[in-house]
């Protein structure tokens, strides 16, 4: 680790509202992905640490869930993990869909006004980040730049597509610049601290999300029961897709086993390319009935639970 005082170190709080692109940013600002993503909300659960070096600059960026209005035990714990993260950072980005705040006029969607009432009664500063610029003219930028900084004073403005990375390494330099003087954290090379068990359930919870419909991706979670180093170099690695009701399970099965060997095999190469290395995944499906409601699935997932 460094201990040139030259150095800057801190930690970045990626906030908005679900399926804003938080997970998509981190990915693209720390160069691996991390995060996962899906075109549903809600798809992060707990709070995944990114790691970057700019110039003399560690970047600890957290990817926090979205936060929106919780109505379940679960929700809770994600919006409290996210507020978490926003009291542990040094800096706070609030990332707002372009395309979605230019629909409704300039004005913050429901969720984003949350937060931004949530930072005013924690008095912190935040930088404004636009993303999907893809998806929005560019004449149309000015003024809806104008609008959601009159609706709260954020301190910068970026304008970027966290997608095809346009305008990210502008605002990963701005970040490192406005990080306090200190040592790094961790190592030069390590890109996360998030424990490999975690990492690898939501990599499969990702590959369910993606080939799961309508609201059953939302009651199910992953949690990795083995975790073998082979002689060989290889990794074996046994994981359990928990679900809440016993007529879920064959939604998550599929006829003969198809679509659970799916999710297993997509998840197997993804997770062999983020170690770098051959993984022997095997799924198992369990009905728990109100696994959201106990307190050791979510030590599993990296959430506190919350009486």
């Amino acid at each position: 680790m460094a201990e040139n005082p030259k150095t800057r170190c801190g930690f970045v709080a990626l906030v908005g509202a679900p399926n804003a692109g938080k997970s998509t940013l981190m990915n693209r600002l720390v160069g691996a992905k991390l995060s996962i993503v899906t075109p549903k909300v809600q798809t992060t659960r707990s709070r995944i640490t990114g790691i970057a070096i700019e110039g003399d600059a560690q970047i600890i960026f957290v990817d926090t869930p979205g936060i929106f209005e919780p109505k379940r035990r679960l929700d809770r714990a994600m919006v409290t993990a996210a507020w978490a993260g926003v009291a542990d950072a040094d800096e706070v980005v609030v990332l707002v869909d372009a395309g979605r705040a230019l629909k409704a006029a300039g004005h913050l969607d429901p969720d984003t006004a949350r937060i931004v009432e949530g930072l005013k009664k924690a008095n912190r500063s935040a930088i404004l980040v636009l993303n999907k610029l893809d998806t929005v003219e560019r004449g149309d930028l000015l003024t809806l730049t104008e609008a959601l900084n009159k609706a709260y004073g954020f301190s910068e403005t970026f304008m970027l597509s966290a997608l095809n990375g346009d305008g990210v390494p502008d605002l990963r330099a701005r970040l490192a610049q406005a990080l306090p003087p200190g040592p790094w954290l961790y190592p030069e090379d390590q890109l996360s601290d998030v424990p490999l068990r975690l990492l690898a359930a939501e990599i499969t919870r990702e590959q369910a999300f993606l080939q799961l419909h309508q609201e059953l991706p939302y009651a199910l979670t992953v949690e990795t029961e083995k975790w073998e180093e082979r002689q060989d170099g290889s990794v074996k690695v046994d994981q359990v897709v928990i679900i809440g009701r016993e007529n879920h399970k064959a939604m998550v099965l599929g006829k003969g086993g198809a679509r659970l060997k799916a999710i297993g095999t997509a998840a197997r190469k993804a997770l062999g390319a983020q170690l770098g290395r051959p993984v022997h995944l095997f799924l198992h499906v369990k009905v728990r009935e109100n696994w959201q409601d106990k307190p050791e699935h979510y030590s599993a997932i990296g959430l506190d639970f919350e009486e």
